[in-house]
């Protein structure tokens, strides 16, 4: 009898299985004893501790600037999904004109490009039309307003958040035509069937089905616009990254403060990662 008989002859519970260490999640490992000793750091290092708490008034303005620019950007990448699937020839290519040219330059570019020009050219616009108005109606204190209007309004913070979200519409743009894309054609002919218009179909059967498919990708991206918010150190907002470099350049404190700043970053990321996570299991348990 040879050895593979016997060992199929034996009962399962008096066969243990084998741990194997090349499925533990060293990774995980590794990253907890890492914040155990950056965390001792913070507490019992004066000069971590005091990185930390300058530092640390910089997360509530990254996240604000990651939120909101995620709410924008989420709205038009909707608007511009739909418009990437519409039949309308002009709206098509409006949307795809809109998705290549962004999806092209590197955000950082977008950054300075709408803070110090597009901005810039804006206003300009908004003078030179105050100005007509005046010509015709002198006394017109809307053209008045409009002549008057300071580029001061519009805070270096505002200006990243506007050019976060155009720029991240871009890429939601094409989450949501994927998903749009991925319902079966079937799912449409069935709600005109029963009288629906486009606009209902879209409405009520394909946008929640679609919506449903690509929340774990919005999820992934809103993980990178986090990360990415750090760019906006370039047209001076005041958030984690731009404290760190004026913390470097004051203190010259350098390997405390990328350490610190690093640990900040990754204890957001990997809180949010664990959330899509969660939120992707969640989704293949309901389905």
């Amino acid at each position: 009898m040879s050895v593979e008989t016997l060992e199929n002859r034996k009962k399962p519970g008096m066969v243990k299985d084998k741990i194997d260490p090349t499925k533990w999640a060293w990774w995980a490992i590794i990253l907890v004893f890492a914040g155990i000793a950056i965390s001792y750091a913070l507490i019992f290092n004066p000069v971590y501790n005091e990185t930390f708490t300058y530092l640390v008034n910089g997360v509530p303005v990254t996240l604000r600037i990651t939120v909101i620019a995620y709410l924008i950007a989420t709205v038009i990448g909707l608007l511009v999904g739909l418009a990437r699937v519409s039949k309308n020839v002009f709206i098509f290519n409006a949307a795809t004109l809109y998705v290549e040219m962004i999806r092209g330059i590197p955000m950082i570019v977008l950054i300075l490009y709408f803070a110090y020009a597009f901005i810039p050219i804006v206003v300009d616009g908004i003078h030179s039309l105050g100005a007509w108005g005046i010509s015709l109606a002198p006394s017109n204190g809307f053209f008045t307003g409009l002549v008057g209007f300071s580029i001061r309004i519009i805070p270096p913070e505002l200006r990243a958040i506007l050019a976060l979200a155009i720029g991240y519409g871009a890429f939601e743009a094409e989450v949501f035509r994927a998903g749009i894309q991925s319902i079966g054609k079937g799912q449409m002919e069935a709600a005109k069937s029963l009288g629906m218009t486009y606009l209902q179909s879209m409405r009520y059967v394909i946008l929640p089905q679609a919506i449903r498919r690509v929340l774990p990708p919005l999820g992934n991206d809103f993980i990178a616009m986090l990360k990415d918010s750090a760019l906006v150190t370039v047209v001076a907002v005041n958030e984690l990254t731009q404290l760190s470099r004026l913390r470097r350049a004051s203190t010259f404190q350098i390997i405390q403060t990328f350490n610190v700043v690093a640990f900040l970053y990754l204890s957001m990321t990997l809180i949010l990662s664990a959330g899509v996570r969660w939120l992707e299991k969640r989704m293949k348990i309901e389905e």
